[in-house]
């Protein structure tokens, strides 16, 4: 049922809405009757402060029928106001006043009262002890000792004495007003402001799970284009891409992943690429080496011709191992397992090396090589994967440059940087703009005929960067059609550099 993610948010939000609802309900269901109650007992305890003034008037003017009017409308209004039965007794218990009338009250409680010379009374000592020691207010909750057992209910009595002076001017409790209500009564406020509460709640909770429905539904919608797009890419079509424009984490995403597809299908035609470069490397030397060996055996090639075309034989093998072998180097390179062998070592005396392993060819095409060096300076690199670098560079500038061409190689010391920056330059055929960001690319030959390379495996260029940047240096090429080709790299410089 749970299985998609818009469902799961869904259900959270809607289970996260439900549950902190029912803890605010629940909170507010006893704190609200806890107020409720308090508020009920404050404003009986208010009407009886006004009942008893206008008890004080009555008593003040015993015999004035109007004060008596006065006292019994007094306690018709808060009867009316509050709810709640008013009586008036004394120090005996004996009701004086009621509002409304004690035959008016549910004969469940006026058969409990007691009957006496034509008054009702309270039965139990206990009903009016207390507020006549002069406790104010006295509360009271239950059946009130009996009083109200037969109602089945459980009741509010809000007590008040009334102090009276007397004539020698000593101030008495001498009556006690009552202010009773039923509990349900009390609960009734809390019922209705709860009913709204749970209105309220169901309306929040349908109006958040539309809100919910379509956030969420905003929020996996473009989820589930990256699913799709992500499933037709794993089968093999990479030019798959994706039309989110958000600006949040799932616009990043989205950016990402078009540029993760990008990435994919240059590397897919990379390694297609690869693939039939490899197989184009493999099968000339290969077609050759079957032609010449069935040639041989089949008596074609005449005897004195055989050590001829044995050269050539053995020429392609050459080649085909030193391409095997630029291979596995270049695998290694590029999966980490290059291990580098860090010595500090001149790099001038190092390039002289390499110019003087490249003496034969250099001289055989009439170039002239022209070195302009820094102060002698060691850097802190590997020297045999350097010097493998440097031959390949010379060789190529040596390969691309024409007869009476100039090579030329600086060393530069950046102090800024300690850096030593190498360049090779050469006076040959350049590289034009839309070949210099493929030189990199493994089989990749700026001459398409191959005419200048016919021993090169198009993979040197790739593993010079990729020494390089194994070195954690880096390297670039500028280059004008027709004026030459400029190589340059960067190596750390040694700490303890000097000169000769």
């Amino acid at each position: 049922m749970f299985k998609s993610l818009f469902s799961k948010l869904v259900a959270m939000f809607i289970a996260t809405i439900i549950f902190s609802f029912s803890i605010a309900g629940i909170t507010l269901y006893y704190t609200l009757g806890v107020y409720v109650s308090e508020e009920k007992v404050r404003n009986l305890d208010l009407s009886g402060e006004e009942i008893s003034k206008y008890l004080g008037i009555y008593l003040d003017n015993l015999g004035n029928p109007i004060a008596q009017v006065m006292l019994e409308y007094v306690m018709d209004s808060y009867r009316q106001n509050t709810g709640a039965y008013i009586w008036i007794t004394n120090q005996k218990g004996i009701i004086v006043f009621s509002s409304p009338n004690v035959r008016l009250i549910d004969k469940r409680v006026v058969n409990n009262l007691k009957f006496e010379q034509g008054y009702y009374g309270l039965p139990d000592e206990r009903q009016y002890k207390n507020v006549f020691l002069g406790i104010d207010p006295v509360i009271e909750k239950g059946d009130f000792y009996g009083l109200f057992k037969e109602t089945g209910w459980s009741w509010l009595v809000v007590q008040k004495p009334f102090k009276y002076k007397d004539t020698g001017g000593d101030e008495q409790v001498v009556a006690a007003i009552y202010l009773i209500t039923p509990i349900s009564e009390v609960h009734k406020t809390r019922s209705t402001v709860y009913r709204f509460f749970l209105i309220s709640i169901i309306v929040s909770i349908l109006v958040s799970t539309s809100l919910v429905y379509f956030f969420s539904r905003k929020i996996t919608k473009p989820l589930k284009e990256i699913r799709d797009a992500a499933k037709v890419i794993s089968e093999g079509e990479f030019d798959k891409r994706l039309n989110i424009n958000s600006k949040d984490e799932i616009g990043e995403l989205a950016k990402s992943f078009n540029q993760m597809a990008a990435d994919l299908e240059r590397l897919e035609e990379m390694r297609r690429g690869f693939i039939a470069n490899v197989s184009h490397e493999l099968r000339t030397p290969m077609t050759s080496i079957k032609g010449f060996i069935e040639g041989i055996l089949d008596d074609v090639i005449p005897q004195e011709k055989h050590k001829e075309y044995l050269e050539i034989v053995r020429n392609e093998i050459a080649r085909l191992n030193r391409l095997v072998n630029d291979l596995l180097d270049l695998a290694k390179m590029e999966s980490g397992e290059l291990q580098l062998v860090y010595t500090n070592f001149n790099i001038n005396e190092l390039i002289r090396r390499c110019i003087i392993k490249l003496e034969s060819i250099i001289t055989e095409k009439g170039l002239e090589v022209i070195a302009n060096f820094d102060e002698d300076t060691l850097v802190t690199a590997d020297i045999d994967a350097i010097e493998r670098v440097l031959i390949n560079l010379i060789h190529n500038a040596v390969k691309f440059t024409p007869s009476g061409g100039i090579i030329g190689v600086n060393t530069e010391i950046d102090n800024n940087n300690d850096k030593v920056i190498i360049s090779i330059a050469d006076t040959g055929i350049g590289i034009s703009k839309e070949d210099l960001d493929r030189i990199w690319e493994r089989f990749y030959k700026v001459d398409k005929s191959r005419s200048l390379d016919t021993l090169g495996t198009g993979l040197g260029l790739s593993i010079v960067k990729n020494i390089v940047m194994e070195h954690g240096e880096k390297i670039w090429v500028e280059s004008e059609v027709g004026k030459g080709t400029t190589f340059y790299f960067t190596l750390k410089k040694a700490k303890n550099a000097y000169k000769n």
